[in-house]
């Protein structure tokens, strides 16, 4: 037998001692890391190893032999399957020791810089139902439980509506409840893949990119407005307009009606062409004193209750007396770059989507905001020397950048720029851990703060205050 083949072996009685950064439980045999799902650190498990490298292995959990203290019973019937919401069978408090630990972690092992006491994680006061914005699939192809085929029937509908399954581009769960946005969400998806079956809309088909439905996108906001946007492969035009009629009778509460029909390879829309069936083009939503228009292409953070709250961090740690120039880079919509506005002099913002950048500029008019400027553009390319000689040296930069991190031509000229203080709001621990140790020529950090805007799961944003040397 090729050690390729070769059956690895079955581990019994293992205890789970930590949890990984990405989410994943540890256990350590005779030296070697091994990650696996589903389990929390006091678990004791037998494990089948799937994968093993040199200093690691994967595995996955065959037996519970003890249950840990430090576990939760998950409350959606779709945990273990899905891949949202992994971290249910972690108690709240726990999962938000583990992110502060995440947090720490990255600093110190990637940042390798000198770091003041890390506040302790601002937690979210909404565990479930928080989410302002979902994406769910159609697919002919539904995903099996593992109890559905042990259960060995035949199924006439493989038509579902629901999540991908982690790694499997063309693989769908069908979700019939899920516990992240109000039920109203649930009852609108539910309505649209039942009426697409009853009437013989096709479903999508991945690899033969063949099929009407595509997905289906669901915001809210705070102030109660829905916005529903249909993705359509296809522009069968009849069964467009028999869809979305029957939706618009069926859930008044639905103030943006629309829909795009999307005949590319991939499930992007920002170049998409966003056709309005009913209500208003945008959505409206409410922080603080001020409105944010949100329009069906533009980001906005998806937890509206949390996103305040990081805000009021970013706020505080800009410090801001009225008499400064700030640049908001990565600006999306101008959440922060408005919000901060009545606290300085000027505020310069910049995005690479356009249309985000439109709405920035409604949303400083909405709130009669007249001292903000925004740009549109690579940050790289939009970022420069030149840039900063046109619009001014900025006394205080705030950054909230894709979990990639900032670009190194980004670091470069903030670096020349020499703003007094810098903000870092991050979703991406490990790659502001990565930016930081290049900011450290000149900058050290004064203060940080954990924030959780996604419970029962391992991500975590971070806000970081950095002072000029």
């Amino acid at each position: 037998m090729s050690r390729k083949n070769k059956q690895l072996p079955l581990l019994e009685n293992i205890l789970v001692t930590d949890v990984a950064a990405e989410g994943k439980a540890i256990a350590k045999v005779n030296d070697m890391v091994i990650f696996m799902s589903n389990a929390v650190p006091g678990d004791v498990v037998n494990i089948q190893l799937t994968r093993k490298k040199h200093s690691y292995a994967e595995a996955k959990v065959v037996d519970f032999v003890k249950y840990s203290d430090e576990r939760a019973v998950p409350f959606c019937k779709h945990f273990g399957v899905c891949g949202g919401c992994k971290w249910q069978n972690l108690p709240y408090e726990k999962q938000l020791f583990y992110k502060q630990k995440q947090v720490f972690d990255n600093l110190t092992r990637i940042g390798k810089i000198a770091l003041p006491e890390i506040s302790p994680i601002l937690g979210s006061k909404k565990t479930t139902f928080y989410r302002n914005k979902l994406e769910f699939t159609f697919s002919d192809k539904r995903w099996l439980t593992e109890e559905e085929i042990k259960a060995n029937v035949q199924y006439d509908n493989f038509n579902s509506l629901g999540f991908h399954i982690p790694g499997l581009f063309d693989k769908v769960l069908d979700i019939e409840e899920c516990w992240l946005q109000s039920e109203l969400s649930n009852q609108i998806r539910n309505y649209i893949k039942d009426f697409c079956i009853k009437n013989n809309l096709s479903f999508f088909n991945i690899k033969n990119k063949e099929g009407l439905m595509r997905n289906i996108i669901l915001r809210t906001s705070i102030s109660g407005e829905v916005m529903l946007i249909v993705v359509f492969y296809e522009n069968e035009k009849d069964n467009i307009e028999k869809l979305m009629s029957n939706i618009h009778k069926e859930f008044p509460q639905i103030t943006s009606l629309l829909y795009i029909v999307n005949h590319k390879a991939n499930d992007t829309i920002s170049d998409q062409d966003v056709i309005l069936y009913s209500g208003k083009e945008f959505m409206m939503e409410n922080m603080e004193n001020l409105q944010f228009k949100v329009s069906p292409k533009s980001f906005y953070q998806t937890n509206s209750l949390q996103a305040y709250e990081l805000y009021k961090v970013a706020r505080e740690f800009a410090e801001l007396t009225g008499d400064e120039l700030v640049y908001d880079l990565y600006t999306g919509t101008g959440t922060i770059a408005n919000f901060v506005a009545a606290k300085a002099s000027k505020v310069v913002g910049i995005e690479y989507v356009e249309d985000a950048i439109e709405d920035a500029k409604i949303n400083s008019e909405i709130n009669n905001i007249q001292n903000t400027k925004f740009y549109a553009g690579d940050m790289k390319d939009i970022l420069t020397n030149e840039f900063i000689e046109q619009n001014g040296r900025p006394d205080v930069i705030i950054t909230d950048p894709p979990r990639a991190g900032m670009h190194e031509d980004v670091i470069d000229v903030i670096l020349n720029a020499e703003p007094k203080r810098i903000v870092y709001v991050s979703c991406n621990p490990a790659t502001q851990a990565r930016d930081l140790n290049l900011l450290d020529v000149k900058y050290k950090v004064t203060k940080v703060q954990p924030v959780d805007m996604f419970p029962h799961t391992h991500h975590v944003e971070n806000v970081v205050q950095l002072t000029l040397k």
